[in-house]
């Protein structure tokens, strides 16, 4: 304990791992559920938008937050850029393991601009013991937790990380290379940059940085004004991207949105951050889904990538190797090539911890709703563990499908990647995917199961009406547009209902090249580019009491808390069918009825 706190009476109740360091004293807010910050608080109030949260509803601002760790959106690091911005976030954080995404928007915030909080990680036990003070008034200060405020002086410690040369202090090997972007040789922009990539890498106790061959950027998601100037700033500096670079969806569809009155002051704002990031060198592919471009990697490729749902593909599907990493890293990675040798990186960060074996899958026959339902309950029971999924052998999903799975897993859990057996390339057998001599906890899942989380998702009351079907988050691809199309023809859509796809511009030439969308725009489906859902808001969204429904487990995750608005989910076809009749046919479907 330092001399200071050592004086301090009565004793700290706990002391944990102080990744950034500081003092701060405020009324505790606590809860045992993860939380993402991206679509789970609202950056400019700072209050929790997630309606499946405990925390639904209360503010964050002033308070101290503690929480086991984040989950969702890489982007949750620019919400929390942009709260402490606009001091509207938590005056500190405390996490109960290692959080990657929030401890590094907190990092950017006092490497870019000078502002921080403390982030504390503590042991099981003493999270246990914090969560009990709840609503009461705590101190931290220097990693130690105090269930009462304590004198001034406590605020006289050191504040924050000194800008001490990390190439003096840093325990990561460095390179030749390593040294000369620290020292600048590579320009300002890749010298801070490297600062970023090397406060992440001590996070993640890698002990050393691996080049990657890309990488897949979404801080080009607009958040607010942190993510702008943070972005310009990189680009003033002359920040040249080192290595191949795609962009994510970015927050308007960059042809259409004046026409779609998208207010202009934010068209602008969110057309400035894609310049910026283009002017660096980055592709304007702007999706979601990078695994449906040319360029997607192979198998035992060394990438980075952020976007949650495009890294657990990337990882369980193709079977690449990329962390879950967050905004902001994901440009300073680009910017100097360099990245944590750590996470899914390494072959023993692969394996899974978890076994989730699904019964009775043998004669059961699925449509495309149910793999979002499964994706969604998997991920919360693994909310930080590597899954291996037992039984879908028979089920035989298609890329598709497992699309579907993993954004509904990446909402609810922080693991980076999933397993199944027989079907994704890292587990031809169960005992493949499992480190030897362990022997992971095994969980049964039965069919009907999967009924809480389908009414989860599933916000709407059956009487409600609905004037919206959204489709394509993550982006729509060209196989699903033709699916669309085939169950749209011959079919009349109601007036009063809009059908939208989000998809890249990459899918979007290749489908009407094949002449898909004026077939569908006949039926009234109108294509949005660049953009996907999780940014969409008014006036593409109108106001309204009727009901949005979707086939993504994701967007109807976050879709309540960005709209405002009640959800039903359904496999593609009964989307279809609802655009023409108005309003959902059945509420559960066959394979719950079934079982």
């Amino acid at each position: 304990m330092t001399p200071l706190l050592a004086s301090v009476s009565p004793p700290p109740l706990c002391h944990g791992v102080p990744h950034v360091k500081g003092t701060a004293s405020g009324r505790l807010i606590a809860s045992h559920v993860e939380l993402s910050f991206w679509g789970g608080v609202d950056p400019q109030t700072g209050r929790v938008i997630d309606q499946h949260h405990p925390l639904n509803g209360h503010s964050l601002e002033g308070r101290i937050l503690a929480i086991p760790g984040g989950r969702g959106s890489c982007s949750g690091s620019g919400v929390m850029l942009e709260l402490l911005l606009n001091n509207r976030g938590p005056k500190a954080i405390l996490f109960e393991r290692r959080e990657d995404i929030l401890t590094l928007g907190v990092m950017v915030a006092e490497e870019m601009f000078g502002r921080a909080i403390p982030v504390i990680t503590l042991n099981a036990d003493d999270f246990q013991r914090v969560l009990e003070l709840h609503d009461t008034y705590i101190t931290v200060g220097d990693g130690y937790i105090f269930d009462k405020e304590l004198p001034g002086t406590l605020h006289e410690l050191p504040d924050c990380h000194s800008k001490t040369p990390l190439a003096l202090t840093t325990k990561v090997q460095l390179s030749d290379v390593d040294r000369a972007l620290i020292q600048g040789e590579y320009g300002e922009a890749a010298r801070v940059a490297m600062r970023i990539v090397l406060r992440m890498s001590e996070l993640l106790e890698a002990r050393e940085l691996i080049p990657v061959t890309q990488v897949h950027v979404d801080g080009c998601i607009y958040t607010g004004p942190g993510s702008l100037m943070f972005a310009e700033r990189l680009c003033d500096l002359g920040g040249q991207v080192l290595v191949p670079t795609t962009l994510n969806s970015i927050s308007v569809d960059q042809k259409r949105w004046r026409a779609q009155g998208v207010d202009v002051a934010f068209g602008e704002a969110a057309n400035r951050l894609a310049k910026a990031y283009i002017d660096m060198g980055a592709r304007p592919t702007f999706t979601c889904s990078p695994y449906q471009l040319d360029s997607a990697p192979k198998l035992g490729d060394q990438i980075a990538w952020a976007e949650s749902n495009a890294v657990v593909y990337a990882n369980s599907v193709l079977g690449a190797r990329t962390m879950k990493y967050p905004d902001f890293l994901d440009i300073a990675i680009a910017l100097t090539g360099r990245a944590p040798k750590g996470g899914p990186h390494i072959d023993t960060n692969r394996q899974a911890t978890l076994i989730v074996r699904l019964l009775d899958t043998e004669n059961l026959h699925v449509d495309d709703s149910f793999y979002p339902v499964l994706g969604y309950h998997v991920g919360t029971l693994a909310t930080n563990q590597i899954p291996v999924i037992v039984g879908l052998e028979s089920l035989a999903p298609n890329r598709d499908d497992l699309k579907a799975f993993g954004a509904a897993f990446a909402t609810v859990s922080s693991a980076p990647m999933f397993h199944m057996v027989g079907i994704t390339p890292e587990a031809k057998t169960i005992e493949a995917t499992i480190r030897p001599g362990t022997h992971p906890p095994c969980l049964d899942v039965k069919v009907e199961e999967l009924t809480p989380c389908w009414d989860t998702l599933n916000t709407a009351s059956d009487a409600q009406t609905v004037d919206l079907i959204s489709l394509g988050n993550p982006h729509f691809s060209l196989r699903e547009i033709r699916r669309l199309a085939t169950l749209c023809q011959g079919r009349t859509k109601c007036e009063g209902v809009a059908v939208m796809v989000t998809c890249s511009r990459a899918t979007y030439g290749l489908a009407d090249q094949a002449g898909l969308i004026q077939e569908l725009e006949r039926f009234g489906v109108r294509f949005i580019t660049d953009t996907c859902w999780c940014m969409i808001a008014e006036p593409i969204i109108p106001r309204s009491l009727n009901a949005i429904m979707t086939n993504s487990g994701k967007y109807a995750h976050y879709g309540p808390g960005l709209t405002g608005r009640k959800f039903y989910l359904g496999s593609l076809a009964r989307c279809v069918e609802t655009a023409c009749q108005g309003r959902p046919v059945d509420h559960y479907p066959s394979w719950i009825k079934k079982m």
